[in-house]
């Protein structure tokens, strides 16, 4: 029984001994395995890789050709990538204020507005329920070539496009991005497919995603959620005169604000906003059919018949209004700029003036640096950047997404009188009128200018309830007023950061000092 014991033990130790060794075999396998895929993977990502740059930009849109102009008249090696090089055409990014006009000054474009029958802007004419007021920029400081302009949007583009370009040190390439690639969690470039369909891969130690507001490279740099409030459709009409020549027209109608606004010697930009993500169909004959008997019936005389003759020319075209707060991730080697990055309601036309403003600083902090390759370094340092943009970015933002709410109608009487309120405001003149409009322009981008006047407006529309005499009803609808316009400025402020916006000088990052080289 001994025996058998020992014998059946030592048959079970034999077993146990081979499986490990059989085991220990096909550990090794594995990992010979696994190193084998690793090295082929590495080995097909570096083959046909461009690392010849010291920027990558991605999209050469209005930000990305602006901002490949600006590295690399300072020296830097840039290659950007653009989807699609043809001239584009697209019923947003028309219209410059003034104070995107003086950014294109500083970076040294302004050239890109001229020989594109470019339209000078000198204000504002506003109308509702048939009365209307012109309300000019606030241009007495400037030279007289400082105003805002309205264009083409494609010629713009492809002007910027080309005065990049010309620069020897910057490389213009259609190919479609389809991926930031990483090494220990920094960001070492991109993978795209060239116009031929060749997947190849290009290297820099700063990659800045500008790809516009369908971006798909912006879920890895920022957190932000994009809401879609309303959407545009947009006219052209020929051959017609604007009621106030030389300015951009709102029209406060029924449900929301209709814009014209010149976009060449010959032709007129009409832009309908229609609230919500569904909007009449094209197709079917319902879209016409809207803009004829809902929208035409409330746009100034002077421009409906060539409003009718454009809706049955046919050339009807749409564009999702996008807003999404700028809510970023700090990635070392990666930045987002433009739409790729922060949107606003485009009702006042500021998104290329926030766009160039963020050009100049950003390349301002950039100037000092000559070697871009510390990554962790150069990502905390231009953390910077997200509050020094904030004085006009989040002015402008905040300006739009309350504009845009204020200036739409409501079954709310509050919000009616508040929408009153601020059409008589404006039509006061002087500081009333300037006020707003200096901020409107991008000329005075200060946030507590902006909260003053937002309440004054408010503050004006409750005077103008009590008058002649302060019945129970009135009272109510005041207070109404006041807690709408508290509601409206107080999510937006809150979405911006009340901190960077107000406080800036708070924010460790604003001191923030240049790696050292």
């Amino acid at each position: 029984m001994v025996l058998l014991q020992y014998i059946f033990g030592g048959v079970v130790a034999s077993l146990l001994g081979f499986l490990l060794l059989l085991r220990h075999r096909h550990a090794k396998k594995n990992e010979s395995g696994k190193a084998g895929i690793h090295a082929v993977r590495t080995q097909t990502a570096g083959a046909g890789s461009r690392c010849s740059a010291d920027v990558i930009v991605v999209g050469a849109g209005v930000a990305g050709s602006a901002l490949a102009y600006t590295l690399g008249k300072a020296g830097r090696r840039v290659h950007v990538i653009e989807r699609d090089l043809a001239e584009p055409h697209r019923i947003v990014g028309e219209f410059l204020q003034p104070g995107g006009y003086l950014k294109l000054i500083e970076l040294g474009l302004e050239d890109c507005v001229e020989e594109i029958d470019a339209q000078r802007v000198d204000g504002y004419a506003l109308f509702k329920d048939g009365e209307n007021t012109k309300l000019s920029y606030p241009l007495e400081k400037y030279g007289s070539r400082v105003a805002g302009r309205s264009f083409h949007n494609g010629r713009f583009v492809q002007r910027m496009r080309e005065k990049a370009a010309s620069l020897p040190n910057v490389r213009m390439e259609e190919g479609t991005v389809t991926s930031l690639f990483e090494e220990k969690e920094v960001v070492k470039g991109v993978i795209y497919k060239s116009k031929a369909g060749e997947e190849l891969q290009a290297c820099a130690p700063l990659t800045i995603v500008c790809d516009g507001c369908f971006s798909n490279l912006r879920r890895s740099l920022c957190s932000s959620k994009v809401e879609v409030p309303s959407s545009f459709v947009g006219l052209i009409l020929e051959n017609c005169k604007l009621p106030f020549p030389n300015h951009a027209h709102v029209i406060l109608a029924d449900p929301s604000p209709i814009l014209f606004y010149p976009i060449s010697s010959t032709e007129v930009r009409c832009l309908v906003d229609v609230p919500g993500q569904k909007i009449p169909s094209i197709a079917n004959g319902e879209m016409p059919k809207y803009l004829k008997t809902v929208v035409a019936p409330q746009i100034p005389s002077e421009l409906h018949d060539a409003f009718i003759a454009a809706v049955d020319n046919g050339k009807i075209k749409t564009m999702p209004n996008r807003s999404m707060p700028a809510n970023p991730l700090p990635t070392p080697g990666a930045l987002l700029m433009g739409d790729a990055f922060n949107m606003r309601h485009p009702l006042t036309g500021g998104g290329m003036t926030v766009a160039l403003s963020d050009i100049a600083v950003l390349q301002n902090l950039l100037e000092p640096l000559h070697d871009l390759h510390d990554a962790s370094s150069l990502c905390k340092y231009l953390e910077s950047f997200y509050t020094l943009r904030k004085p006009v970015a989040s002015t402008i933002n905040t300006l739009a997404g309350a504009l845009y709410k204020v200036f739409s109608s409501s079954p709310d009487q509050a919000r009616n009188e508040m929408r009153q309120a601020c059409f008589d405001y404006l039509s006061l003149g002087g500081t009333c009128s300037t006020g707003p409009v200096a901020l409107l322009s991008g000329l005075n981008p200060r946030p507590l200018s902006l909260i003053a006047h937002f309440f004054a407006v408010a503050v004006f529309g409750v005077g103008r309830l009590m008058l002649p005499f302060p019945s129970p009803k009135r009272i109510w609808i005041g207070a109404r007023l006041i807690a709408s316009a508290c509601d409206i400025i107080f999510p937006i402020i809150k979405a911006e950061g009340v901190r960077q916006m107000f406080f800036p000088a708070t924010v460790p990052a604003y001191y923030r000092r240049s790696p050292t080289q």
